[in-house]
């Protein structure tokens, strides 16, 4: 068997077991075409013969459904391909110019402007470090940069969708973790970001949780797989990430699940808390207290090895906390798979997850299966990311939390 056919097989096979279906009645016509561009987000093109075996609708429900996603611009069709017998079949893909989107990270030590197309391409970004942010530092840096952002994407303002905003939930608290004035931060507490960007870029806004939307990159933007329940945890200065259930990232009643910092921690030094331990700003300390420069780990060309032996220590201590995270996780929902990302080099990364595996090996995991663990995919661009692909999820991808709640009512 050739390696396409192989590759067809496997396409096939992850078709046959797509959890979700769609129905045949009209009435029902929007949510089938979220699930048809699910599909072909997931598949990268899909034929129709291949969309009517996956969501079990007719095959004239999926041409009509086929043809209203192309009138709308947001299909553009391949070459056919020809087999050996019966007509060709013509695979469609996702139009990239069909929509543009920014995404602005405000971050505790730094800014992340991006602007991607609809398949979640980056075509521009800009960035900016600092000590600590303030309202009046953000929208210089915006109003500064997003010019030249659209001009570097050959893009108008016209020509953007909306804009997503990720950061952190009430930002002018957790001060003392990050040596940030408490005065200047309380700024943050009154202070209305969608409107002040909105005078800059009139465009709908988003605002969510910065760990919340790096793991919807994850998810919209990320490897597909079937899993369905996963916790994403996303190494920033402090700590943070998301939860997806039932295939959706589940943001929570107010926004903030997966904000797993306060998580409790036994048996190390310095805190009881994950964010006193998996953190960049513990390593900030560890490199000072080495007479080096604490800022240089939020360049992202600078070279991490230059940090050690403080690099060894801190990896070791956050794998250590978060095998028993982790375990506490898994206790409470029975999650398939862990993902950890982070604003650190990939090679770290992969560093940091050897590590947290060979720690769950030392726990007890009675009564826990052994998850599924990978490494994120996108690393420091991932919360701006995440917040461009917001009305992405939200306008064409299915939610089936909100499905289960709609049901539930």
């Amino acid at each position: 068997m050739s390696a396409q056919d192989k590759a067809l097989d496997d396409k096939e096979e992850r078709l046959r077991l797509t959890p979700v279906k769609g129905s045949n009645q009209v009435h029902v016509r929007g949510f089938n075409e979220r699930l048809i561009l699910n599909l072909i987000r997931q598949y990268d093109q899909l034929t129709k013969a291949e969309a009517t075996r996956a969501t079990g609708l007719s095959p004239n429900a999926v041409s009509m459904i086929f043809r209203a996603l192309e009138d709308e611009n947001l299909l553009l069709r391949e070459e056919p391909i020809r087999g050996k017998i019966g007509q060709p079949s013509t695979p469609l893909r996702l139009n990239p110019s069909a929509r543009h989107y920014v995404g602005f990270k405000i971050g505790r030590r730094s800014f992340d402007l991006v602007v991607i197309d609809f398949t979640g391409k980056i075509l521009a970004r800009r960035t900016s470090q600092h000590s600590h942010p303030t309202p009046v530092a953000m929208c210089a840096f915006f109003k500064h940069e997003i010019r030249s952002l659209l001009r570097s994407a050959h893009l108008r303002r016209d020509d953007i969708d909306a804009l997503g905003v990720a950061m952190p939930s009430e930002l002018w608290h957790w001060t003392d973790d990050f040596d940030a004035p408490k005065t200047e931060m309380e700024a943050w507490r009154d202070f209305d970001v969608a409107s002040a960007l909105h005078k800059i870029l009139p465009v709908p806004i988003s605002i969510e949780n910065d760990g919340t939307a790096a793991c919807r990159a994850e998810r919209v933007f990320g490897p597909h797989t079937l899993k369905q329940d996963v916790i994403y945890f996303f190494i920033g200065t402090l700590i943070g990430g998301g939860i997806v259930l039932n295939g959706s990232v589940y943001v929570g009643r107010r926004g903030n699940s997966g904000g797993f910092g306060p998580l409790r921690v036994p048996d190390e030094p310095g805190g009881h808390r994950l964010i006193d331990h998996a953190s960049l700003v513990v390593l900030e300390k560890l490199v000072a207290g080495e007479g080096h420069d604490p800022s240089a780990i939020y360049d992202e060309g600078f070279d991490w090895s230059a940090l050690e032996p403080a690099l060894s220590h801190w990896i070791a201590r956050a794998a250590r906390s978060l095998a028993h995270a982790i375990v506490s996780t898994l206790s409470v929902i029975d999650f398939e798979a862990v993902v950890v990302d982070g604003a650190l080099p990939e090679e770290c990364r992969g560093r940091l997850l050897r590590e947290i595996n060979s720690e769950l090996a030392k726990l007890d995991l009675q009564g826990v299966m052994h998850p599924d663990l990978s490494s994120g995919h996108f690393g420091t661009v991932a919360r701006a990311l995440g917040a461009a692909s917001y009305r992405i999820a939200t306008d064409f991808m299915i939610d089936q939390n909100a499905l289960h709640l709609g049901a539930a009512k």
